[in-house]
């Protein structure tokens, strides 16, 4: 109980006693770390506009948050991938019969997945646009066999005809790259139902990593999204529906990713639940030895046991079986805390 000191985070089952105030001031960025009861204080004494925004601020990252998609994520959730493409980063090629991808996402479930997020176009950095008819025909027979056997589907693509009849074949998650900004995404997402992700991406993935800059990353990110969640929320879509993504290695240095993962908590202040996927990211070997994709384990569970000590909802990984027993110690280790 921390009782004045604190505030909750993550459906109450975190808090915090201290946080980092960000400004922006003559072109430049500013950041202050106090101990909460001091930034209630300050907010204050600045005036009536400032302690409401911090007020809205703070029990919008508090608040309940509904079940997405379906799914509860408190305690937090581990969301499968399942790529049916030659190309994608990490397995290109490996799912490409529908009858394996199936096998394997009903193996994911059973080793612990909530969620299975089946995606038919490759997103990596320099991949190139795939018909929208191809995309198709790799992910609805995935998701329609998923569906019928009871699992929780979300598709993973930024084309409003994918998603549409993604959601008629049984998916009730859309995850999309470019936070439905794609023509006709909102209102198709708007129309379904489904729970949506919205994700930040700087750039295209042709050209993302050319040379991404931002003023403060993880500020820049915030009100990027913030705008997104207004956009959906002005289309229809409740925010009980949204989960956001920050998006790691999406237009992103290594510094970038690195200082978006420090400030995680900070995206709990849109009010909506927090999804991170870090899975065998490009930035891990470059942080490490330089271990291809499929050998980025250790730095994969590393980036998502802080995810989960911010408050992150779902984490979204290739490696389920591993992910999961790794997130069963956690929280093991947080009831005993």
């Amino acid at each position: 109980m921390i009782s004045g000191n604190g505030w909750p985070i993550a459906n109450g089952a975190l808090a915090f006693t201290a946080g980092t105030v960000l400004w922006r001031e003559a072109g430049k960025t500013f950041a202050a770390l106090a101990p909460f009861a001091e930034i209630v204080e300050w907010a204050e004494r600045e005036g009536a506009e400032i302690a409401a925004r911090l007020s809205r601020l703070v029990h919008r990252a508090g608040a309940r948050r509904a079940a997405w998609g379906g799914v509860p994520t408190d305690p937090p959730v581990i969301m499968g991938v399942v790529n049916t493409t030659p190309d994608s980063f990490s397995d290109g090629g490996d799912r490409l019969s529908s009858d394996i991808a199936i096998a394997h996402a009903l193996q994911m479930v059973e080793a612990g997945a909530a969620i299975i997020d089946v995606g038919g176009e490759s997103t990596r950095p320099g991949a190139a646009p795939v018909p929208h008819q191809e995309e198709l025909a790799r992910v609805l027979p995935v998701i329609s066999a998923l569906a019928g056997r009871g699992v929780t589907v979300s598709v993973d693509t930024r084309h409003a005809p994918v998603m549409q009849a993604a959601v008629q074949a049984g998916a009730r998650i859309i995850n999309d790259v470019t936070a439905l900004e794609g023509e006709g995404a909102l209102a198709v997402a708007s129309a379904s139902g489904a729970a949506v992700c919205l994700m930040h991406m700087q750039g295209q993935p042709q050209t993302m990593q050319a040379d991404p800059g931002y003023d403060c990353a993880p500020l820049d990110i915030y009100d990027y999204l913030a705008g997104r969640v207004a956009a959906c929320e002005a289309a229809g879509i409740s925010r009980d529906r949204i989960a956001v993504d920050p998006g790691i290695g999406f237009g992103k240095t290594d510094d970038h990713n690195a200082q978006v993962l420090a400030a995680l908590p900070l995206y709990h202040g849109l009010g909506c639940a927090v999804l991170l996927g870090a899975s065998r990211k490009s930035f891990i070997g470059r942080l490490s030895r330089d271990e291809p994709p499929k050998q980025r384990l250790g730095g994969s569970l590393a980036a998502h046991l802080a995810g989960l000590d911010a408050g992150v909802g779902i984490i979204r990984v290739h490696d389920v079986g591993q992910t999961a027993q790794a997130v069963a110690i956690w929280r093991a280790i947080r009831a005993a805390a």
